[in-house]
């Protein structure tokens, strides 16, 4: 396929799946796209084995990974990876989650350890460039920033090893940071967009960016509740190269997600999910339940910055987790996970294979409805 993404990457389709799962970065990449294996959950030495894996199972094929190393950030290196940090995150933040688990009888006197540890070594500059040094000790193809600008260390290491560095963006400007930085990619990614995500439409943003920064020859992935083959056909006409999608993996067979957390993706509308700082302290859009719709009322604490706020949230919500796996009704009701807009249109679980192949046929077939309307 004709595609500056397809020339840049090595690969047959511009379509990049963004994961947590080592299984579907294999798949996609085997079936001519590229996986791309979310990193941020990872110190040094567990983001090794996970390379590893990928490298003795990939057969070759072009992979890449995505790293958090932003600009400004709550932490700093003086804060070591196991310092203990109870004093900072308020009692009222850990009361009010303990209380909505109570609310739906939800033992809650193991929720928080007795200590606080940073577990968030990759937010500093010291960590950011280990996790950095591990990802380019394997063949990868791409190194994306999920915040902010790459570390200038990040794109020389780009440079050097014929990497190609990526950047997320939600807005105009931020974009033409990028490029004048020297990215070598751009995510533009719409509101719909699962995860972290900003305020402005796919439909409009990714014209916008287009335009923006045409003169510098950057190529764009278009981001944002892309998850049928036609909705890349239409940001491709709109001046994108290719798409690059997160949810619409999280369904297939080979993903991690909780079978509690499939489900309720599969019976939920595009309606159905929240964009909210209540998680990490950054907006992030999540299916919605009565845990996200607690955190909206206006006794709610304001959320604390990234990445403090995750330390109040992703405790509370592993249990909840755990809890609804084996059958406790309050839990399945609390129960969320990250998701973008389009999950209205996420009504199966297949094999990952299975879906690059569907997303591809989808694709042709609005790329020829659309030709079908030129007169002959």
């Amino acid at each position: 396929m004709k595609s500056p993404i397809c020339d840049m990457l090595g690969i047959e389709f511009p379509l990049i799946a963004f994961t947590h799962c080592r299984d579907v970065v294999v798949e996609v990449s085997k079936a001519g796209g590229m996986g791309v294996l979310g990193a941020a959950g990872y110190n040094a030495e567990t983001l090794e084995i996970e390379l590893k894996w990928i490298d003795e199972h990939i057969d070759g094929m072009p992979y890449g990974v995505d790293l958090i190393a932003p600009t400004s950030m709550a932490v700093t290196d003086k804060d070591p990876a196991d310092a203990d940090i109870s004093d900072r995150i308020p009692d009222e933040h850990r009361n009010y989650a303990a209380n909505i688990l109570a609310q739906h009888k939800i033992d809650t006197a193991d929720v928080y350890p007795k200590k606080s540890r940073l577990g968030t070594g990759f937010l500093t500059e010291k960590g950011a460039a280990n996790i950095i040094d591990v990802a380019f000790s394997h063949p990868i193809k791409l190194i994306a920033n999920a915040l902010g600008v790459p570390p200038r260390y990040m794109l020389e290491m780009g440079k050097l090893n014929d990497v190609k560095v990526a950047a997320l963006v939600g807005a105009k400007e931020h974009a033409v940071k990028q490029v004048e930085a020297g990215v070598d990619i751009l995510v533009v990614s719409g509101t719909e967009a699962g995860g972290h995500c900003g305020e402005v439409s796919t439909m409009v943003l990714v014209p916008e960016v287009c335009e923006a920064v045409e003169a510098y020859g950057t190529p764009v992935l278009a981001a944002g509740g892309i998850v049928k083959g036609r909705q890349m056909a239409a940001c491709m006409a709109m001046g994108a190269a290719g798409a690059w999608t997160g949810s619409m993996w999280l369904t297939t067979t080979e993903a991690e997600t909780s079978p509690i957390i499939k489900e309720k993706y599969l019976q939920a509308s595009s309606r159905q999910t929240v964009r909210s700082k209540a998680r990490t302290g950054k907006y992030s859009r999540q299916l919605r339940s009565p845990w996200t719709d607690a955190w909206e009322l206006e006794d709610a604490p304001e959320p604390l910055p990234m990445p403090l706020q995750s330390l109040v949230s992703e405790a509370p919500l592993a249990k909840i987790i755990k809890l609804a796996e084996s059958g406790h009704q309050g839990a399945k009701q609390l129960a969320t996970f990250f998701v973008g807009q389009g999950v209205g249109l996420m009504n199966s679980i297949q094999s990952t294979r299975s879906v690059v192949y569907e997303f591809k046929e989808d694709y042709l077939n609005a790329v020829e409805k659309l030709n079908s309307t030129l007169e002959d």
